[in-house]
Parts: C-alpha cells; structure tokens; sequence
C-alpha cells in the first residue's frame, strides 16, 4: 500500500528527529571517551580551565541525560510503526519482534566489549521486551507507570543526596584519580587492554543502567508508545496546541532542573550537591527532552525545516550503523585502537570533532540511502526480525512490492 504524501513526510520528520537526537548522543559519549574522570566524581585535572569549564556545564546543561530519552521516546513510538508493518506484512508481531530484540542484544553485546562501555542497546533490547509484553496495557495505566517510574528515580537520587550532605561523604579524590589514571594507561595500550577495562567497567555502567538510564528509558518508551497509539506525529495539526504547550513548559522548568544537574556535575562533584543535581535533572529532564522534540517537530513544518528535515532523515533512517559507527570512530580517535587521544582533547575541541563527524555521517548518510533501501546494520536487523534476507537496494525492494 503506497503512502500518501502526507504519511511520507511524517515519516520523514520522525526520522529527522531520530537524527537529531544522534548528534545529541555523539556529543555525550564523545565526552566519555575523551576523559577517564567522566562520571567519577572528580574534575580531571587537566581540564579545570574556566573555559573547559563552560563547555563541560554546556554539555551537562544542554546535553547529558536528555538525547537518550528522546531517542527513548522515538523507540516507543517507532515500535507501533513496527506493529504496523507486521499487520501490512500478514506475520506475527510477537516472534518478530522479539527476534528483533535478540538481534539488537547482539549488536549492543558487541558494542560493550569492543568499542564502549557505555552501550545502550543492550538495555533498550531487554527494555523493548518489557514493552512487548505490557503493549496491551490501558493507555492511562501505561502513562501513569512512565511518570511514577521517572518520579521514584528522581526521588531516590535527591534523598541520596541529602543523605550524602549530611554525613559529608565526598569523593575519595585520591582512589578516583588512579582509577583514571589506569584507565587511561589501559585505553592507551593494546586491544586486549582495551577490552579488558571495558569489562571491568561494565559492573558500574550496568548499575547506572539499572538505577537511572534503565527506569528513565523505560518511562519515554511509554510515552513514545502511547504517542505512537494515538498517532502524535501523523496528526500534528490536530497536536499544534499541545506541542506549544509543551515546549514552553519543557523549556522552563526542564532547563531549570538541567541548571541545577550543570551546577552540581560541574561546580560540586563528587558531593552531595552532585547526587542532588542528578536527582533534579532526572526529574526534569524528560520535559526538556520533550521540548526539543515539540520544538523540532513544529519546525520541520516550515519552509527552512523541511529542508533541514530531509537532510537529517537519512542519518535517522539508519541510526543503527550511525550509532555504532560514531563509537568506532571515537575509539579509533581516543583509544590504542588508533591515535589513543584520551585525555589529551579539550572539552571544546572534543565538542567540535562531535560536530564534524555527525556532518560527515549526514553527507555518508545521504549518499547511502539514496541507493540503499537500509542501512547496513539495519538490513542485517530486518534480516533477523523477518528470518529471511531482505533486498538491500532501492531498485530490487521496489521491484519485490
């Protein structure tokens, strides 16, 4: 069944913001490779400039804790459209996607061990069953889980932090810093010495990911799927209120929120006042999220927009390869892999390689796609979701309708 023009520009914003949310992401985990003191608790010390300084609280402000929900949503909300496709195609939703699951598992695995330790696709793969299995829920009680969950994360992180203040716990600065320390030493050696510290850090990122991005990614899937259900993005017209609504709401109280979570991250790491501003930002950062996407999507509607759309939509068409392909760069960059730049990058000159590469991926991905009806990695995930191999080319899928 063909589309009609309509249909085809939705999707079009919605892999536009897909896209979007990418850069996001490459900007945070392009942070993470750069430092071995990320997330430590402590400042590295060879980047305590005022300058490094205002970029380290521009990434925290703007950044950090609010692309990954945002994807989140987009990942509930495409899980519909996959819902869709099954119903078009005459399959079985349930195998389909848990194969999809399964696959998505492996290319995460793999990703953890060999290229960065802060892999989210793992934890959407085992998120998306949890989503497959509650996909009959009643809306109302889905969107009452999603808040719940984000407002208990939040609150267990401020109580935390109120209990850090008041016994005065602080960062063992010392231990922190020979922990960096060695971990740069391992990211500068050999690939066995790579992949062994990422080992040794996958205990601590899955404790992250099990009290904070995993409860928090689940919430968005939630929200997304239930936007996905009522068709948010294929009715805009009929949302343009909501959308202002939110925008301005996410705007003011989730840059509020990401102001305090900046202040602590980067004025008071290591204390009590750090936790709490992870507790304010987890609270708040689904509204900002939120606002960005509102924001982009009310955009994408004008002239200049739709022009900005089309040219990220390929990269959001297959955010898969481009996800893993940035982690592949980053580790070639920063890492013995390659040029083993880790530490040696200033926060700002980190954000600008950030910038550099998505603009690379975007005319990659445009190339690509235009002869391609997949990415590589998402044809390879199409593989294992319909067991079967699908057409790679444009020309031999439109031929096979």
């Amino acid at each position: 069944m063909a589309l009609s023009s309509a249909a085809q520009q939705r999707l079009v914003d919605i892999d536009a913001l897909r896209g979007f949310s990418l850069f996001g992401i490459l900007v945070v985990n392009i942070t993470v490779f750069a430092s071995t003191y990320y997330g430590s608790g402590v400042s590295d010390p060879q980047f305590s400039g005022p300058l490094d300084q205002a970029f380290h609280a521009l990434v925290a402000l703007l950044f950090e804790t609010k692309f990954y929900l945002l994807f989140s949503f987009l990942f509930g909300y495409s899980f519909t459209l996959q819902m869709q496709s099954a119903e078009r195609a005459g399959g079985n939703f349930v195998p389909r996607m848990l194969r999809r699951q399964i696959g998505l598992w492996l290319f995460g695995a793999f990703h953890a061990v060999f290229l960065f330790h802060g892999d989210i696709l793992t934890t959407y793969a085992l998120l998306g069953v949890v989503l497959l299995a509650m996909r009959n829920l009643p809306q109302s009680r889905l969107l009452g889980l999603a808040a719940w969950l984000i407002i208990i994360t939040a609150l267990a992180w401020i109580i935390l932090g109120a209990l850090q203040l008041l016994a005065g716990e602080t960062s063992d600065a010392e231990r922190v810093m020979a922990q960096a320390d060695a971990a740069r030493a391992a990211y500068n050696g050999s690939p066995a010495t790579i992949i062994a510290q990422h080992m040794r850090e996958l205990p601590q990122m899955l404790l992250v990911l099990a009290f904070l991005q995993g409860p928090c990614a689940l919430a968005m899937f939630l929200f997304g799927f239930v936007a996905g259900k009522n068709r948010l993005f294929e009715r805009l017209e009929a949302y343009q209120l909501e959308l202002r609504r939110i925008r301005r709401l996410g705007l003011t109280v989730g840059l509020a929120g990401a102001f305090l979570y900046a202040s602590g991250a980067v004025f008071r790491p290591g204390t009590g006042w750090e936790t709490l501003g992870l507790g304010s930002g987890i609270l708040t950062a689904p509204l900002l999220a939120s606002a960005y996407g509102a924001a982009a999507m009310i955009w994408f509607q004008s002239g200049k927009g739709k022009r900005v759309a089309a040219f990220l939509a390929p990269a959001g068409r297959m955010a898969l390869s481009n996800y893993l392909l940035q982690s592949l760069v980053c580790s070639l960059i920063f890492t013995g892999f390659g040029f083993g730049l880790v530490g040696q990058l200033v926060p700002g000159a980190a954000c600008a390689l950030a910038a550099g590469i998505f603009a690379i991926q975007l005319v990659a991905s445009r190339w690509w796609m235009s002869i391609h009806a997949y990415g590589p990695l998402e044809w390879l995930l199409r593989a294992i979701t319909i067991a079967a191999w699908p057409a790679m080319r444009k020309k031999a899928v439109a031929q096979a309708r």
